[in-house]
């Protein structure tokens, strides 16, 4: 495709592209194809004045400005055919009768020039196959041979006028070269214009993007208010974790409470199916462990003290006579005594004060019931 020559279009000078890319070569130029209208413009003037130059018609003539070329650039089909016939060529309608009559397939033509609206592009055979060569698109054009008649169908629909160029074209490398070889197209080439348009747009959208990352780096404040966000979501991600910490601690103490209140004093009241604070259950737990040392401390005060004071501590009065019972009951009630100040040491851990207190009133009873019993027996 690199070796097709292909002139873009500039300003109006579409007829001078069309031949260019005919020939495949730059041969034209806007000054040569300037001079060819205006040696039509002499030719037309001097036939109107063959009818006379002091006639109405030659003086109107001569007052309208040039039908072969403008200050834009275009060119008439004359001024393209008269070009055209300094290399041997010449144009036919293709829709003509004339041609019509030939009944030729398109396919064995070499070239087509189009117009419509003051437009004129080519289409072109180089080697095996078509190309259109149309000035307003960013590169050549492949057409298949199977599309080759509908597409020029489709212009004839459209309006345009078709000219079958008959000669031999010059020849040029592009023909060569595709002679040999064939050429596939992957993507359509793009009106200038649409490029353009795109291209525009790109750059609009570029130049917004700019604009909005150099808002963006002057203020820094998406950067800050990002930054903001992560942290305020850290410190909550901290508190809900230390809120989980707190309510496990408090769980487990109120499980350790529930499962020590099973063998705790009366005094102590249950706490299950009610949420303290930790402060409350700290102290709780503080109070527990300080009863639970002073039994301790009188336990062993008890287990130091010499035998002749603790009998001393549960002897009682006896009576005047000083029977021989009397000193029976003192050792009975000092054995007896030994002996139960031992199981209370055995059973010193156990907390509930209620039945300390009646284990502790029981000897007591006992031991005053079997006194009773023992002066009655001496008296007798």
């Amino acid at each position: 495709m690199e070796s097709i020559f292909h002139e873009k279009q500039e300003g109006s000078l579409c007829a001078q592209h069309c031949l260019n890319n005919l020939l495949q070569g730059e041969y034209f130029s806007p000054v040569e194809l300037s001079s060819i209208a205006h040696q039509l413009d002499e030719e037309e003037r001097m036939r109107m004045a063959e009818g006379g130059v002091t006639s109405e018609d030659y003086r109107t003539f001569l007052q309208q400005p040039s039908g072969n070329m403008d200050d834009s650039g275009f060119f008439s089909i004359q001024v393209i055919s008269n070009a055209l016939k300094v290399w041997g060529l010449e144009l036919i309608l293709f829709n003509s009768p004339e041609y019509q009559r030939l009944r030729i397939d398109p396919i064995n033509e070499r070239s087509f020039i189009c117009n419509y609206k003051e437009h004129w592009f080519t289409v072109r055979k180089l080697g095996k196959q078509w190309f259109n060569l149309n000035s307003l698109l960013t590169g050549p054009e492949l057409i298949s041979d199977t599309y080759l008649a509908l597409f020029l169908a489709q212009l004839q629909q459209e309006g345009y006028s078709i000219f079958v160029v008959k000669g031999d074209l010059p020849d040029c490398e592009a023909d060569q070269l595709l002679q040999m070889i064939r050429v596939q197209q992957m993507h359509r080439p793009k009106l200038i214009g649409e490029e353009l348009a795109q291209l525009k747009e790109q750059r609009v959208q570029k130049t917004d993007l700019e604009r909005v990352l150099e808002a963006n780096d002057g203020s820094g404040m998406v950067d800050e208010d990002e930054e903001d966000l992560q942290r305020a979501l850290a410190l909550s991600r901290q508190e809900i974790d230390m809120e989980d910490e707190e309510a496990d601690l408090r769980r487990a103490i109120q499980l350790s409470m529930q499962g020590s209140s099973r063998n705790a004093s009366q005094d102590i009241p249950q706490t299950s199916g009610t949420h303290l604070t930790s402060e409350e259950l700290r102290k709780r737990r503080e109070a527990y462990f300080e009863k639970q040392q002073q039994q301790q401390q009188q336990q062993q005060e008890q287990q130091q003290a010499p035998p002749g004071q603790l009998s001393h501590l549960c002897e009682r009065p006896t009576t005047s006579s000083g029977a021989p019972g009397s000193d029976l009951a003192t050792r009975y009630i000092v054995v007896y005594s030994s002996l139960w100040v031992l199981l209370v040491v055995a059973c010193g851990t156990l907390p509930q004060r209620g039945l300390m207190s009646s284990a502790m009133s029981a000897p007591r009873i006992r031991t005053n019931e079997t006194l009773g019993r023992l002066q009655r027996s001496t008296r007798t």
